[in-house]
């Protein structure tokens, strides 16, 4: 099983992603942590670009092949990238569980994103500028949808943990 979050930054992807990767025992794949270790590498002359998802979807294709239960945690903005993982999924004859998660109270939003702290050395945390002209495509498929102003971390994970075993 493969399931891939989505959401713009500080809406709370990381904190479900993780809890639900530990409760399941599922391989955790962050985007973020990618992008910031390929940065650290000094191998790019110009910014990372794709090559963070580039890198998530061969992993998460990898793990998916040995059987393994694998959560993909990243923004996953366009429908290009989100066609990749459920390619992968269904290639390896596993199911996709797409989770979008959002945060509808604008103000608890903003507050979340200009306290974060980050948990990646050399990681630049997006500001709230920079988060709202974030390039985010409307989903046009099914996906489970979490708006975090409205539950917390503990009640999301288990409305996902419920999610996949019904479907």
């Amino acid at each position: 099983m493969l399931i891939a979050f989505s959401g713009l930054p500080g809406t709370g992807k990381t904190t479900i992603s993780r809890q639900l990767a530990a409760r399941l025992a599922a391989v955790y794949i962050r985007v973020d942590t990618i992008e910031q270790a390929i940065r650290n590498a000094g191998v790019l002359a110009q910014d990372v670009g794709t090559a963070g998802y580039d890198v998530a979807i061969a992993l998460a294709e990898t793990n998916l092949g040995l059987g393994l239960v694998v959560i993909v945690d990243s923004v996953n903005p366009v429908a290009e990238s989100r066609a990749a993982f459920r390619a992968i999924a269904e290639k390896n004859g596993k199911r996709l569980t797409d989770v979008e998660i959002i945060c509808s109270d604008k103000a608890e939003h903003r507050r979340r994103v200009e306290t974060r702290t980050t948990d990646i050395p050399g990681h630049m945390l997006p500001s709230w500028d920079s988060v709202q002209m974030h390039d985010y495509e409307p989903w046009l498929a099914p996906r489970l949808v979490i708006d975090t102003s409205a539950s917390k971390p503990g009640d999301a994970v288990a409305i996902i943990e419920q999610h996949v075993k019904q479907t």
